[in-house]
C-alpha cells in the first residue's frame, strides 16, 4: 500500500519518524517535499514557519506547484495518513493544507486515516464526512 503523509511544518522530524515506521510495517510512503528538503536540511521549519507568519509561503507554493503536485501524490496513491498532533491549543489539529489534502482523498476515492482522533475544531462535521479512520496512535490499524 503507497501512503501519502499529510503534516504541519511544525512536525517534520516526527515525520520522519512516522515515515520509517511505516516503512518497517511495509508500506510504501511520500512525505511532503519540504519535509524533504528539511530533513536533508536544504531549508529550517523554522524558515517556513517565518514565511508562513509574513505570507510568503504562498509564493513558494506557487513556485512549485504544490498544492496540484501533492493532489497527484494522493491521487496516484493507495491512502492518505494526517500526522494530526497537537497544535494552537487544539488536540489533534487538521490545519487548512491537511484539510484540503483530505479532500482530494475524499474525491479519489483513498483510505483517510488519522494518527489521533478528530479534533474539535470548526469544520469537524467535514472531517467525519469524509470518514477517516482514526488511529490513536496505533500504525498497525492501518489495513
Amino acid at each position: 500500500m503507497k501512503i501519502v503523509i499529510s503534516w504541519s511544518v511544525d512536525f517534520a522530524h516526527e515525520i520522519k519518524k512516522l515515515s520509517d515506521d511505516l516503512k518497517v510495517l511495509g508500506f510504501d510512503v511520500i512525505i511532503p517535499p519540504t519535509s524533504e528538503r528539511i530533513l536533508r536540511g536544504e531549508i529550517t521549519a523554522k524558515e517556513i514557519k517565518k514565511e508562513k507568519e509574513n505570507s510568503d509561503f504562498s509564493e513558494r507554493t506557487i513556485k512549485n506547484d504544490a498544492i496540484r503536485n501533492y493532489c497527484e501524490f494522493i491521487k496516484n496513491s493507495d491512502a492518505l495518513l494526517i500526522a494530526n498532533f497537537g497544535k494552537h491549543n487544539i488536540k489533534n489539529y487538521i490545519g487548512g493544507g491537511a484539510f484540503l489534502e483530505m479532500g482530494f482523498a475524499h474525491i479519489f476515492h483513498k483510505k483517510i486515516f488519522l494518527l489521533n482522533g478528530i479534533p474539535d475544531m470548526m469544520y469537524i462535521d467535514e472531517i467525519k464526512a469524509m470518514q477517516p479512520v482514526e488511529l490513536n496512535g496505533d500504525l498497525s490499524k492501518i489495513k
